[in-house]
């Protein structure tokens, strides 16, 4: 456990890549291969099951900090972060622990278990004789909430560094399925087993957004384009007479998408497609919205598979036959996919089976009218692909990118505050926001629709949490009502409308774009505004599933 308390608190201290990855590296060299396959789980987000709530932790650690249970949580808001609020307030230790990183999880996962006073006893037992930071490593394996701004690419790279293992084929080898508590360092990273890749999904690639001057790109004419479809990247696996869904987070979902089991025997053995799971109600793309009704259900019922369908909409094809052929030209690999499609059966075909439709165009300015009616098919924006591109993995720029659509906007009123977290949390910075409704009796009110924490510049936070502390109507916990004076321009990418949001209309990855010192909250926008931006065939479905 000190080894790994000390290689979190070297990775939280440096913002340099090559300094986390060499820290990483001498980790990897030295640690017990227990431990190894337990950091690997928790730095590419296995980690176990949180054993107590964090009501119980926050409880408790005052307790044992002998402060009021008022004092920890002013603390709490301050710092931003439990551990580290924890870490910081319990009584301080100069001994240390030599129990390994993985005797503490084990311990951990056992502790789910057993009674609230076991729990608090064991808590108790550790904070009191950890020192700072093993302590609060401890309390952030506690807490589930394991995040140290490491990504998973690193945390391979550093591998790689560590075995002399190619770093795309460790990639390949740490997705999937696997379980830190059974299996062994030498079975997930250094043997190499045929058995193991039957259901393994290949790592994906990840464009960047494209911000100059579209013409950049060169001739149009060796470029594909693509719509960007706004729903779940997924590979979706053929082989051994066996289907697998995975999604780009790498879970497994085959069992969330039962209609896909149309394709075993409709697709040849040896097939991994590459696109995206999108909601098809009434035979149309559906919005993002209708997809979550799918997402996270543990049972899918019958009438829910009618009411919306799930479609793949595959624009890629990494193996064919059983052989890898992302080193093939996209091209090459398009004109595959377009065969198999060509091939396929009325099992599959119009049914959960669609290729995205590759475009092509003469000009830049083609291309960016086609962009322009993005919403109207329900995409994002486009994909730009070049004809030559293998499929590489993970994000790379030069031969994929991605040319969204510019965000929906709306001026909306501030209303809520919460303080933020990190470096921002003393400062008033995550925000609600409403919009303007008419009432039956003509009276207009301020409804509340979007949540932002983005957008604004470092003094902009500061200026807006000043006026929000002298301007404070009501506090609910942590959250402040304010008077309703300033006026902000929202960005967001998508919009549908929603029964479980109290303005009817929910909004997709909403931000501040500015703040409009200019307008007065008379001005700012309604309610009938914001529904006025739903694309039509979304209130038509509306309407219909209402009836």
């Amino acid at each position: 456990m000190k080894q790994f308390a000390d290689l979190i608190k070297t990775l939280d201290s440096t913002n340099k890549t090559n300094r986390k990855v060499e820290a990483l590296a001498a980790y990897f060299n030295a640690a017990n291969d227990a431990d190894k396959v337990w950091t690997i789980a928790i730095l590419s987000h296995r980690r176990p099951p949180r054993p107590v709530n964090t009501t119980l932790l926050r409880q408790w650690a005052a307790e044992l900090s002998k402060i009021p249970q008022w004092l920890f949580e002013e603390s709490y808001h301050i710092v931003g972060d439990l551990a580290e609020t924890i870490a910081l307030v319990v009584p301080s230790s100069t001994q240390s622990t030599k129990k390994t990183l993985t005797q503490f999880l084990e311990e951990m996962i056992a502790l789910k278990s057993k009674s609230d006073e076991e729990k608090k006893n064991y808590l108790v037992q550790n904070w009191e004789c950890l020192n700072y930071y093993e302590r609060f490593v401890f309390t952030k394996l506690i807490t589930g909430g394991f995040r140290i701004g490491v990504s998973q690419k690193l945390m391979t790279r550093s591998l790689a560094k560590a075995t002399n293992l190619d770093e795309d084929v460790l990639a390949y080898k740490l997705m999937g399925n696997w379980d830190p508590r059974t299996i062994s360092f030498q079975d997930l990273v250094l043997e190499e087993k045929e058995s193991d890749y039957l259901s393994k999904p290949y790592p994906f690639y990840l464009a960047y957004a494209l911000e100059d001057d579209v013409s950049q790109l060169g001739d149009v004419k060796a470029w594909s384009a693509e719509h960007k479809w706004d729903g779940i990247r997924s590979q979706v696996i053929l082989r051994n007479d066996e289907i697998f869904i995975w999604s780009r987070g790498e879970e497994l979902v085959t069992d969330k998408y039962p209609e896909f089991q149309s394709f075993i025997g409709s697709i040849p053995n040896g097939t991994v497609l590459d696109g995206e799971l999108l909601p098809f109600p009434k035979g149309e793309i559906g919005t993002f919205n209708d997809l979550q009704t799918r997402i996270g259900r543990k049972t899918v019922s019958k009438s829910l598979l009618e009411q919306t369908p799930v479609i793949l909409k595959a624009y890629d094809l990494l193996e064919w036959e059983g052989k890898d052929i992302r080193g093939k030209p996209y091209l090459e690999r398009r004109q595959l996919l377009e065969n198999l499609f060509r091939q396929l059966d009325s099992n599959v075909l119009g049914k959960s089976f669609y290729l995205s439709e590759r475009l092509q165009f003469d000009t830049w300015e083609r291309v960016a009218k086609e962009r322009e009616r993005s919403r109207e098919v329900r995409s994002e924006g486009l994909m730009l692909k070049h004809n030559h591109s293998p499929y590489q993995v993970g994000r790379k720029k030069g031969d994929w990118w991605k040319w969204k659509v510019e965000p929906l906007t709306i001026d909306a009123v501030l209303t809520y505050a919460m303080r933020g977290h990190g470096r921002r949390s003393n400062l008033f910075t995550d925000y609600t926001f409403a919009l303007w409704e008419t009432k039956e009796n003509g009276d207009k009110e301020l409804v509340t629709f979007a949540k932002a924490y983005s957008g604004l510049t470092d003094a902009e936070f500061r200026e807006v949490d000043a006026w929000i502390k002298k301007n404070t109507l009501e506090r609910f916990g942590p959250v402040r009502s304010v008077t309703p004076h300033h006026v902000f321009e929202i960005a967001f990418e998508g919009i549908a409308l929603s029964k479980r949001h109290k303005s009817g209309v929910a909004t997709r990855f909403p931000r501040i774009l500015r703040w409009r010192k200019d307008k007065k909250i008379e001005e700012a926008n309604t309610l009938d505004d914001l529904r006025g931006l739903i694309p039509s065939m979304a209130k038509e479905s509306h309407k219909e599933t209402a009836k």
